[in-house]
């Protein structure tokens, strides 16, 4: 694996550069010699931060961490990129396309997907027109952290949804 690795407000020491090749390093028995993995370590505060993105043909395999510690963001990034390469295997691989950046190894082994992903309720609502102040109102009387509804201006369905620091987010399809 051919590692990219940049830093934004941090320095990246012969350290940290070892402790990304090692512990990302262990996910070359999925892929071949010549995958690129670009990995971008920053600070913020107290936030210390990784984002690792693989691109593969047809499809980006992409996870990022925060703690308190450097090291302990490398150690969850790489466990959670370990899980989605045996939970979306079949998804992520299309066997004549996709297949020539991974190992054949990998390509040819079956994971048990024990976090199947099962849709087992589906609910339909009539969705009255509202402007997405009133949609935040509504969320916050059903207790949610997301609601779907038609936006009153535009007509169509948008989502409005909690972030962190008790803010709002508006999803709005493009035009």
């Amino acid at each position: 694996m051919k590692f990219v690795i940049i830093g934004k407000n941090i320095d990246v020491t012969a350290g940290l550069r070892a402790s990304v090749e090692e512990k990302i390093g262990k996910l070359e028995k999925y892929f071949t010699p010549d995958t690129e993995v670009h990995v971008t370590l920053s600070v913020e505060k107290e936030r210390h931060k990784i984002e690792v993105t693989i691109p593969v043909k047809g499809s980006i395999i992409r996870s990022e961490q925060v703690s308190n510690d450097m090291y302990v963001s490398i150690d969850l990034v790489e466990e959670i990129i370990e899980r989605q390469l045996k939970k979306y295997k079949n998804k992520i691989i299309d066997k004549e396309q996709a297949a020539e950046s991974f190992r054949k190894e990998y390509v040819e082994r079956e994971y048990q997907d024990e976090d199947e992903i099962q849709i087992v309720r589906t609910k339909q609502f009539d969705m009255k027109p509202m402007y997405p102040e009133d949609a935040c109102v509504q969320m916050e009387l059903l207790g949610h952290n997301f609601y779907v509804f038609r936006n009153a201006e535009t007509d169509a369905v948008n989502v409005v949804y909690k972030r962190k620091g008790s803010t709002y987010g508006l999803i709005e399809p493009e035009v």
